[in-house]
């Protein structure tokens, strides 16, 4: 509830500090009074807005200040909202405030932190509805009768359900899509890899084949020249001019008969002998080799052109044949990682399908519901539209379902959705036998205007989550038996809301459980406005100014006693 009210040189108000009650709050006076000011003065501060010329005359600056007490939790959206932009709220309190300067920026301010006019306005939303003469307001806002129509008919822990499957699903789509994305990039990819490990798999490479190519390549080329020192090396040994293994066996005979003597030159034998038999193995060695040189100019070319191929390899694929290897052991390893990552886009996808289906199974519990809270709601609105004088009114809930083949499947069909649901709401009204429905918005009387807000309100009075409800001069166009109706309907509505009423009947005056008169005073050389609460006779004699069209006669005193006794009966006859 709005707790107290401050504000500071605003139209002919200089300073106000107003607590208002819990209940339903009148406030009445004379015309040009400023008795409107307080609701012009709670709008202002609820949506940021202020012209310029509503500033006090001699003034820099209006200051509007608003202290809201609420239970904990008893306003998520709002607890919502102030933690997503950041503002602290304190336990059960929230300080709203405005600055409004004739030159400058205004300032706007929630629980002392600055905030934008858009957020000061989203919280305004959820805090006040200011009903006032052709103003708009939150209950025409076609976007808000959802929220109406949920919480009257209890459907909010079905939305909040959907609203989460909402959420699962945009994440499942969104990793969807990534992954789609990602293997449409992979099939590319896949194609380039599929080629590139059938280009290295084809050379079929060994780890340091290239060295032995080059090694078996000098060979072969030099062939001539390695037979012919071959020749000259096993001549030289073994050959006809070959002195080296005749000398060694001379000497091996002259050792031995040395060692039969002297035996201890034993060691110097057993050398010469591991001499003899060394240049024997190494002279058929040379021989073999010698004998198995052969020239192979085919056997080139094929050297040749494997180096060619294992040197393209390489230039592609890295600057060794270890690491064009390792290219295709990567290459491999990509290759069956894209080839499983079809198995994830199946499990997406069946989970997909999966809260899709339970969307649709909620998205139709939410329909059902929406569909008997509609028809729930019309009973009960055009009761209240009759008592109002308003009977030929006719109010419709429209429902209505957009078919889409991309949305989810209901019972009778595919239709679009958004984080409510499948449904968009609208209030329909005819206020002429023989109109055809139109939007709430476009009711173009200012009394049926002020009367059908109301009798709306008090359908709703019990869901609406509102917490202050303003009405500025509701009883426009309406007599006194209507009045009457009005009053005891505010206070009605003033039983689940705190409810501030600015009228000029007595008869909804009557109904109050506190009643403020707004009087102009000259303080100095200057008019002022002076907001009071009237009690007990001083009342009466107001509810009696009221009847007497400002005058407080005998007759119109009691008239006004005859008239507070009636609504005293009434209230006391209500259940509570």
């Amino acid at each position: 509830m709005l707790a107290e009210l401050k504000v500071r040189s605003l139209g002919i108000i200089d300073a106000l500090d107003w607590s208002p009650e819990s209940g339903l709050n009148i406030i009445t006076g004379e015309t040009g009074a400023g008795k409107s000011l307080v609701a012009s003065s709670l709008k202002a501060l609820m949506d940021g807005r202020l012209d310029e010329a509503s500033i006090r005359h001699g003034a820099d600056l209006a200051r509007i200040e608003g202290v809201f007490c609420f239970a904990s939790g008893s306003l998520p959206a709002l607890a919502q909202l102030l933690d997503e932009r950041g503002v602290p709220l304190d336990d059960g309190g929230l300080v709203v405030s405005g600055e409004f300067r004739r030159q400058g920026r205004a300032v706007f301010r929630l629980n002392g932190s600055a905030v934008p006019r858009t957020t000061l306005r989203e919280a305004g939303l959820l805090l006040v509805d200011v009903h006032a003469q052709s103003e708009h307001l939150a209950l025409f806002d076609r976007r808000n009768h959802l929220d109406y129509l949920d919480a009257y008919g209890g459907s909010l822990p079905a939305r909040e359900h959907f609203a989460r499957l909402f959420s699962e699903l945009n994440r499942l789509s969104g990793e969807l899509n990534v992954l789609e994305q990602a293997q449409r990039e992979r099939a590319h990819r896949e194609e380039i890899l599929g080629y590139q490990v059938d280009e290295i798999g084809r050379a079929c490479l060994r780890d340091g084949e290239e060295e032995a190519l080059i090694q078996e390549r000098q060979v072969l080329a030099a062939s001539e020249k390695l037979k012919a020192l071959t020749y000259e090396t096993s001549q030289a040994l073994t050959g006809e001019e070959g002195v080296v293994l005749s000398r060694l066996h001379q000497a091996r005979e002259a050792l031995r008969r040395l060692v039969s003597i002297d035996p201890s030159l034993k060691d110097s034998l057993a050398l010469l002998e591991d001499a003899y038999i060394n240049i024997q193995e190494l002279a058929r060695d040379v021989q073999g080799y010698g004998e198995r040189l052969e020239f192979e100019p085919n056997r080139l070319d094929e050297i040749d052109n494997r180096l060619d191929t294992i040197r393209i390899l390489k230039k592609k694929y890295g600057g060794s044949l270890a690491t064009v290897l390792a290219h295709l052991a990567q290459a491999e390893g990509e290759l069956a990682e894209i080839a499983s990552s079809g198995e994830s886009r199946s499990v997406l996808e069946a989970q997909v399908r999966e809260v899709r289906g339970e969307m649709g199974r909620v998205g139709d519990e939410l329909s059902q519901s929406r569909t008997l809270a509609a028809h729930k709601l019309t009973i009960a609105t055009k009761k209240e539209l009759g008592e109002l004088g308003l009977g030929q009114v006719v109010f419709e809930v429209k429902l209505t379902h957009r078919p889409d083949p991309g949305g989810i499947p209901l019972a009778d069909g595919i239709y679009a959705y958004s984080r409510t649901g499948v449904d968009e709401v609208e209030f329909m009204v005819a206020t002429n036998p023989g109109e055809p429905l139109k939007p709430l918005s476009e009711i173009a009387s200012t009394g049926e205007l002020s009367r059908f807000t109301l009798a709306l309100k008090v359908a709703l009075a019990e869901a609406d989550q509102m917490p202050v409800l303003v009405f500025d001069e509701i009883d426009i166009g309406i007599g006194g038996r209507s009045g009457e109706i009005v009053g005891q309907k505010l206070w009605r509505l003033a039983r689940h809301h705190q409810v501030v009423c600015v009228t000029h009947l007595p008869q909804i005056a009557a109904y109050g459980d506190v009643h403020y008169m707004v009087q102009k005073e000259l303080s100095g050389l200057r008019t002022v406005t002076r907001l009071r609460e009237v009690k007990d006779a001083e009342r009466l004699k107001e509810l009696a100014a009221m009847l007497g069209g400002g005058t407080s006669t005998k007759p119109a005193a009691g008239a006004a006693a005859e008239l507070w006794e009636h609504a005293q009966q009434w209230v006391g006859k209500q259940p509570l």
